[in-house]
């Protein structure tokens, strides 16, 4: 029976490289699914999870991944590419602290960039208004895009 191989890497660092590994976990939006020598080759999105393996000493590993993809190739080679991943022995502790804080950062991550869509639009108006002298606020007191009389917006 061969073994697999696998590593992990981030943008900046490499997380995790190992050789001879009996098994391992992963977990993406269908589920988690485990993966033994000889796999069909597969390329899949991971979920923020934590990837799970055994070694062939017996001894489990464990690295928490802030999503990713994972490949496998060959049946035995696993690849994983993820924006961040912290390794550590203490499963429970992953699972409770690290996951906690990666799905923090996707929540505030996301409210940035809805923050920033708003800023963008209400540039885009401004600067619409300005280019578009005739609909000045005096001819149109709500805004370049304000309801129409028949309830409608109306487009510069």
């Amino acid at each position: 029976m061969s073994d697999l191989s696998l590593i992990i890497t981030t943008p900046t660092s490499v997380a995790a490289q190992l050789t001879g590994l009996r098994h391992l976990r992963a977990e993406d939006a269908s589920g988690a699914f485990g993966i033994w020598p000889g796999h069909a080759d597969l390329l899949t999105a991971l979920a923020i999870s934590v990837i799970s393996w055994r070694g062939a000493d017996g001894r489990e590993g464990h690295c928490a991944v802030r999503g990713g993809v994972l490949t496998i190739r060959d049946g035995a080679k696993i690849a994983v590419a993820t924006r961040e991943a912290v390794p550590g022995d203490d499963l429970r502790a992953l699972e409770r602290d690290v996951l906690a804080r990666f799905r923090r950062n996707v929540e505030e991550e996301g409210e940035a960039r809805s923050g920033a869509r708003r800023m963008h639009l209400a540039a885009i108006r401004h600067i619409l208004a300005y280019l578009r002298p005739d609909r000045r606020r005096s001819e149109n007191p709500g805004g370049p895009f304000a309801p129409t009389p028949d309830g409608g917006e109306e487009a510069p």
